[in-house]
């Protein structure tokens, strides 16, 4: 039956799936050889993502030509010569062809950028595509890409007639039986790859690379558009709801600490002195400050001498660790100080407003709040979130968008800005708007809490010229040179300003620059800086104990004295009881690790355990007590149930 199968009207359709194949395989060991400079691969382990890769390609290409199949199977033989249908195939298969070397271009990017096969974060740019074409345009030269492309669509467009492909198809007389029996096959198939086959059979190597290889990107693509949001209790290790309560509840009890009823809650009153110190704060989350940027961790670059001179005079969280990879995560953490839930961060889902949040203490206490984002705050869902959750939003949005918080919004003017990419404004300028905003709030006597999100230290890395000696748009070192040079400069006007001196400063990373690494969970690849300027009583302090981002405002608020209503799961780092450990993940993978001891918690309730040698960043298999898994799940348990039953509202 198969004897013509290159020579009947299916030939465009087989040669196209050959084409896919082929160029996957390329795009595949390109990948391989990115890869190959981080860790290394066993020839049984190269054998085996390239056979899983072909097993996903050949589904992606199923997916993608099947609705051509049915096609084919419909039109009459007397049509199939026709100039119509040449023409629409022909037209079709150059789209395919032109979308595919689209799709493969996009993937070598997104590699570049998250060493990942596309993932979630695929699916939000596909949705924000106003900063994403941008973006792209800004860092790649795009048209030549274009049009290369398009040179190539027609280069195979025109190889496919020479070895007359297009005439096979279009002068067979292919059979309603055989039509029937192809295409019969290939429903089968989908339904195979569908609703059987998963994209997390990939995930069974500890080396990450490794599973990221043995991917399809398209695929990958729409199994992250599928399954956007996980069900802690559908795919996690679970324990008693009772026992995880009290474990939560012990893990943060402390002597000034009362809890609350019910007893399934972590709402608890947090007495410190109940001190009448109330300091402005400006929080300053710096986009992707991975903590080997600074000297203080091994950098020789001198790529922040003024984070570094900070580190020195300031109270320095000097081991602290992010909470996720993105930045809407670190924004969860700072402001909700809750461990990651799997799935999308929290800013983004919806029925995520009147959360007990940071600025709702602030608040409580006659603060103003404000989100400051150099960008539209549209994006990531930011000023929903925020707007929602007692803040005041600024942003360079131009248009209203979703525009359904109750806050008050403030544009950032033409007339504020001296530079802009895709992304927003400059650092410098964000942090002018800020200094304006305080001006003003000081001069009615108004305390203010904010929330600055900076944007400069992100693809395609431009910022204003003679600035820095290292010219915009050359690299990421160069954007985190300048950010650094825009805090200082922040810094020196502010000390200027009648509200300095009850001002308190934070410096913060909403994650690192990158996550990937030999390590399924690269904790290496976690580590930010954070530091604290300015409180009151407080000169420097280096804190190397191990910590959150979400145990940032616990501590604060700690040295300020404070008495507040808690339903945070950040703690007081400086608390002679605290027990160190850190909370972390990816859009999957929820890691905590107490001390050495690292429990990595997975779908399909996997559980694994490591001890974690920090210093040869090693992970090595190890067998842990019953209690340091069930602190691990109670975190992650409680924390999703507590935000899915409303647990966590005002």
């Amino acid at each position: 039956m198969f004897k013509n199968f290159l020579q009947n009207r299916y030939s465009i359709f087989t040669g196209y799936i050959l084409y896919f194949l082929i160029s996957s395989f390329l795009i595949r060991t390109t990948l391989l050889l990115s890869a190959s400079q981080q860790t290394s691969f066993g020839i049984t382990a190269i054998l085996k993502l390239y056979l899983t890769g072909l097993f996903y390609d050949f589904g992606t290409v199923v997916f993608l030509t099947f609705s051509y199949s049915l096609y084919l199977l419909v039109i009459p033989n007397r049509f199939n010569s026709h100039k119509v249908n040449q023409l629409f195939t022909i037209v079709l298969f150059s789209f395919f062809v032109f979308l595919s070397l689209f799709s493969f271009f996009a993937e070598l990017t997104f590699w570049q950028e998250f060493e990942s096969r596309f993932n979630f974060i695929a699916v939000d740019y596909l949705i924000y595509t106003y900063e994403v074409v941008n973006n792209i345009n800004e860092s790649y030269p795009l048209p030549i890409l274009i049009g290369g492309m398009l040179l190539t669509t027609f280069g195979l467009s025109f190889i496919f007639y020479k070895l007359n492909v297009f005439k096979s198809s279009f002068q067979s007389n292919t059979p309603l039986k055989y039509r029937l029996y192809t295409t019969g096959c290939l429903f089968l198939l989908l339904c195979f790859y569908g609703l059987i086959v998963k994209n997390s059979w990939t995930e069974n190597s500890r080396n990450r690379y490794a599973n990221e290889l043995s991917k399809a990107g398209i695929y990958s693509f729409f199994a992250a558009f599928k399954n956007n949001e996980l069900n802690y209790r559908e795919f996690y290790h679970l324990i008693d709801n009772n026992k995880a309560f009290e474990l939560i509840r012990a893990e943060l009890k402390k002597s000034n600490a009362v809890f609350k009823k019910p007893f399934s809650s972590i709402s608890r009153t947090i007495d410190a002195g109940n001190s009448t110190y109330r300091p402005n704060v400006i929080m300053i989350t710096v986009e992707s400050l991975s903590a080997d940027f600074m000297a203080y961790y091994g950098n020789t670059q001198n790529l922040t001498p003024v984070l570094d001179s900070l580190a020195k005079n300031s109270i320095f969280f000097s081991n602290m660790y992010a909470t996720g990879t993105r930045t809407v995560r670190g924004m969860e953490a700072l402001s909700l100080s809750i461990p990651p839930t799997p799935g999308s961060s929290i800013v983004r889902r919806p029925e995520n407003e009147l959360l007990f949040s940071i600025g709702h203490v602030f608040n409580q206490k006659k603060y103003i709040s404000t989100f400051f984002y150099g960008g539209d705050g549209y994006f990531d869902n930011m000023n929903h979130y925020f707007g929602n959750n007692g803040y005041n939003i600024v942003d360079r949005g131009r248009k209203i968008l979703n525009d359904d918080f109750p806050a008050t919004r403030t544009p950032i003017t033409d007339k504020e800005v001296k530079f802009e990419n895709a992304w927003g404004v400059c650092d410098e300028d964000v942090l002018n708007v800020v200094i304006e905003d305080a001006d003003k709030k000081f001069k009615q006597h108004q305390l203010f809490n904010n929330f600055v999100m900076t944007t400069s230290n992100h693809r395609p890395f431009t910022y204003p010229n003679g600035k820095i000696n290292i010219p915009s748009g050359t690299n990421r070192e160069g954007a985190v040179r300048y950010t650094d040079y825009a805090i200082g400069s922040f810094l020196k006007k502010i000390k200027t300003k009648p509200w300095y001196n009850n001002t308190v400063v934070i410096i913060i990373a909403d994650h690192c620059a990158s996550s990937a690494g030999k390590n399924e969970i690269d904790l290496s690849k976690y580590q930010i800086p954070c530091m604290i300027l300015n409180v009151k009583g407080e000169l420097k302090q280096n804190i190397s104990t191990m910590s959150s981002q979400i145990d940032l405002f616990p501590t604060l608020w700690s040295l300020m004295g404070w008495k507040y209503e808690s339903n945070f799961y950040g703690q007081n780092v400086l608390d002679p009881t605290y027990q160190p450990r850190v909370l972390l993940g990816t859009y999957q993978k929820l890691v905590y690790m107490k001390s050495d001891s690292l429990v990595i918690l997975s779908p399909q309730r996997k559980v694994e355990t490591y001890i974690y040698n920090k210093a040869k960043n090693e992970q090595i298999p190890a067998v842990f007590p019953k209690l340091i898994i069930s602190k691990a799940i109670a975190n992650y348990q409680t924390a999703y149930d507590l935000f899915k039953s409303g647990g966590l509202r005002q």
